[in-house]
């Protein structure tokens, strides 16, 4: 048998579990998980990759969006762990991978079932191995590790060894995959000999319809049961691989050319142009408006908010009225962290829906510094990220509790135009760019 492991003898398998007692990735690897927050993951499940690497951009990113609420649910980070409680979409990194090794650990429950999914394809195997987990009669009884996906009988189906430890300890994993071929050590014990691991996208197929392995995909972590905690997520890339789809900034049209109000209508004369900045004049206000009108699109723009600005993103507004309950909704642009906003309703912070819904709070720069905002709009759903992190994700449609039990009778619209809802302050906005979404 051929093993690539560190370790041949007992002072090797030392060194082995001291790495990964460590939080920083061994050399030549990279780290996955950030041991801080879910940056560089998003959500699937037992899906085929090539159908969602086929997507538009667009509508792969709209896919990637709408996972993020899920993932947020259901997996957590507690002192440097990733926790699932067991249900929602499998953690997948954003980056595909095609030869790789990859280090990691886990510690599950009772009754729970996971896995590993290499290049997006199921699976490196993770039992409850006792008797009263009730998979006995899938194998489990022989331990963690195997590629059970590749049906019975098939090599590297099951472990060569039983490894597992017993519950509450850490189990460390070292797989490697070139081509299709998967090596995988659980704990110092080698369990999978440079096995193939079948196509399980083939499954069904006749010979001749049957296609090869991906040559690339992410790393999936498996949800199934039960809780299970993650640490210590290693990766060294042995072949150069690609991110999966990403929109390029080329498709995103510059709304605002940073010289004047070209293109935009309503409270010109509220506005003014500073350094390539649009931003409201101090005592005025009123809504700067797109001349344009939008149905579904995705907005990025630069905010600065002096201290205790206020301001707005008119979302879908009609050109008149209050863009809050006239329009869509007004996106809140607050310094929300001014003693005078103290006492407001959480659906008043900065990013919220105003009135509508409430955004995370917490992610604003300081006074001063520009904040990188983008706003996604889709049928009755908006998604607000700020400085990278996603701070709203609500359906207006289903909003039954309105602020003061003021109804917001715009929320609805199909259409309208995108801008500033100017309150009297200096709030200023720059790099202004859409993308229409079909």
């Amino acid at each position: 048998m051929i093993r690539f492991a560190l370790l041949n003898c007992l002072a090797q398998s030392v060194i082995f579990s001291f790495c990964y007692a460590k939080s920083s990735p061994p050399q030549g690897f990279i780290s996955l998980f950030n041991g801080i927050n879910l940056d560089g993951w998003w959500g699937a499940k037992t899906e085929d990759p090539s159908a969602w690497k086929q997507l538009s951009p667009e509508k792969y990113y709209l896919k990637w969006q709408h996972s993020l609420k899920d993932i947020h649910t259901h997996w957590s980070v507690e002192d440097g762990v990733l926790i699932n409680d067991g249900k929602g979409l499998f953690l997948t990194t954003e980056k595909n991978f095609g030869d790789f090794e990859l280090r990691l650990e886990y510690k599950t429950v009772p009754n729970a079932d996971s896995g590993i999914y290499l290049r997006g394809v199921p699976q490196v195997q993770i039992w409850d191995t006792t008797k009263a987990g009730g998979k006995w009669k899938y194998g489990a009884e022989k331990g963690s590790g195997g590629l059970w996906n590749n049906g019975a009988g098939a090599a590297g189906r099951d472990p060569l060894v039983y490894a597992d430890k017993p519950f509450g300890e850490w189990n460390q994993f070292h797989i490697k995959m070139i081509g299709d071929k998967v090596t995988v050590e659980l704990n110092g014990k080698l369990v999978v000999d440079q096995s193939p691991l079948k196509n399980f996208w083939n499954r069904g197929k006749s010979a001749k319809a049957r296609k090869p392995l991906t040559s690339e995909g992410p790393i999936q972590l498996q949800t199934h049961g039960g809780e299970i905690r993650w640490r210590n997520i290693f990766l060294k890339e042995l072949t150069k691989t690609s991110s999966n789809n990403k929109i390029d900034e080329n498709a995103f049209t510059t709304i605002f050319n940073g010289k004047d109000f070209t293109g935009w209508s309503g409270a010109v004369k509220s506005f003014e142009v500073s350094d390539t900045a649009l931003q409201c004049k101090p005592g005025k206000g009123g809504t700067l408006y797109t001349k344009k009108t939008y149905q579904d699109f995705w907005v990025k723009l630069d905010i600065k908010i002096p201290a205790g600005g206020n301001n707005g993103l008119a979302i879908r507004y009609p050109g008149k009225g209050d863009p809050a309950y006239s329009g869509m909704c007004e996106l809140q642009v607050l310094d929300d962290l001014h003693p005078k906003y103290s006492q407001l309703d959480a659906r008043q912070y900065h990013g919220s829906a105003y009135g509508l819904a409430p955004a995370t709070q917490g992610y604003l720069k300081p006074v001063g510094e520009w904040n990188q905002q983008e706003v996604i709009v889709k049928g009755s759903e908006v998604t607000v990220f700020l400085n990278s992190k996603m701070i709203l994700n609500t359906d207006l449609s289903t909003v039954k509790d309105f602020m003061n039990n003021k109804k917001h009778p715009g929320c609805l619209l199909k259409k309208g135009h995108f801008g500033f809802a100017g309150h009297g302050d200096s709030v200023a906005f720059k790099n202004v760019r859409v993308l229409e979404l079909k």
